[in-house]
């Protein structure tokens, strides 16, 4: 495999020497330029096109946002976000995702030094993810790789006990996505209809940025789209995005559903799991739920479709022609927990096929 050449784009000196000392010391993998602003970026660029960038948002002379915006248009190319994690900043971190970031890494205003060494792996992982990374698909228009130890749903789902009755009215629709998803989430939810099924949604993404990120989905789609809190019901018309740090299941009080938002540990490596949602889902739905899983890297949520699927539900992948990273839903396929797999165009159409159920 050739080596990853990485661009690091950032104001810090700090930054930019712990950086270039963790990547270069990570096989495969070598720094060839460390710069403190996107217009040195671009001079140095000229010479030699980097395989990934890492790049800072509050920049001076050019933000990274107008520059990440600026590469997607005339070269995409794989970007890293490395951001600190502020009210501000989660706001502008969801505007580089949606502009075609990979993947994001917050960082704090404090101790820097001592959490990039923290969080070495993460930061690897994600370079090496952004690497294989499809963004010539989303140019024209996102989770950081886990590093922790597996769990899988049961360590958030209470026993089972019953299964969910015949099917009623009430229809529902579980989305699960990670890298590339932000973008791939608003081209689907954009074409919806105001009157649309009851909709939730996993998108693997940072604590604190949800909410933004649903924030500006809601701006632009005829659907309404809101972070999800505790107990909020599934409505038509409505979609519901798990919290950022917190798991989210699927529950059904007679013909309703609602949402729980629980804490607990790593599922899947992912904090929602998207496994949660599809096997709360399975059990609390059955027939009456649509299960999707879109782009994204790693295996969560395809053994939680596979339930959904044995429970009666359509099941859904993206196909791997239109996803940034074919890794969750290929391995739902591989699972054979797929019915069909669809261009993201096409995605919109079988959601609203729930409607005439």
């Amino acid at each position: 495999m050739n080596e990853i050449k990485v661009m690091i784009v950032d104001d810090s000196a700090v930054v930019r020497q712990v950086l270039s000392g963790l990547l270069n010391a990570a096989p495969g993998i070598k720094v060839t330029h460390a710069v403190a602003n996107p217009l040195l970026a671009m001079d140095r660029m000229k010479v030699q096109w980097p395989d990934v960038l890492v790049l800072d948002v509050e920049m001076p002379k050019m933000d990274g946002i107008t520059f990440l915006r600026k590469l997607m248009t005339e070269h995409p190319t794989p970007v890293v976000i490395c951001s600190t994690l502020t009210e501000k900043g989660a706001q502008t971190s969801v505007e580089a995702l949606t502009a075609g970031a990979v993947a994001i890494i917050t960082k704090p205003r404090l101790d820097l030094k001592q959490f990039l060494h923290d969080s070495a792996d993460e930061l690897i992982s994600a370079v090496r993810a952004a690497a294989g990374a499809h963004v010539g698909k989303l140019a024209s228009r996102p989770a950081p790789p886990p590093v922790t130890v597996k769990l899988n749903a049961d360590a958030i789902l209470p026993p089972e006990t019953v299964r969910p009755m015949t099917a009623t009215t009430e229809r529902v629709v579980a989305i699960g996505t990670s890298t590339g998803g932000t973008q791939a989430l608003e081209e689907v939810l954009t074409a919806l209809p105001r009157v649309s099924p009851g909709i939730v949604v996993v998108q693997h993404m940072p604590e604190k940025f949800t909410a933004a990120f649903a924030a500006r989905l809601d701006s632009v789609c005829e659907v309404r789209v809101k972070e999800a809190a505790n107990n909020d019901r599934v409505l038509q018309g409505q979609v519901l995005i798990a919290p950022g740090g917190k798991h989210m299941l699927l529950r059904r009080t007679g013909a309703q559903y609602f949402v729980e938002v629980v804490d607990g540990p790593l599922v899947n490596r992912h904090r929602p799991s998207v496994d949660v949602l599809f096997r709360s889902a399975a059990r609390a739905a059955g027939a009456n739920a649509l299960g999707v899983i879109m782009t994204g890297m790693g295996d969560d949520g395809a053994a939680g479709l596979l339930e959904m699927l044995k429970a009666g539900a359509r099941t859904v992948a993206q196909d791997e022609a239109t996803c940034v990273v074919y890794g969750m839903p290929k391995e739902a396929v591989k699972k054979g927990a797929v019915e069909k797999s669809l261009p993201l165009n096409a995605i919109y159409r079988e959601i609203l096929q729930q409607l005439q159920y």
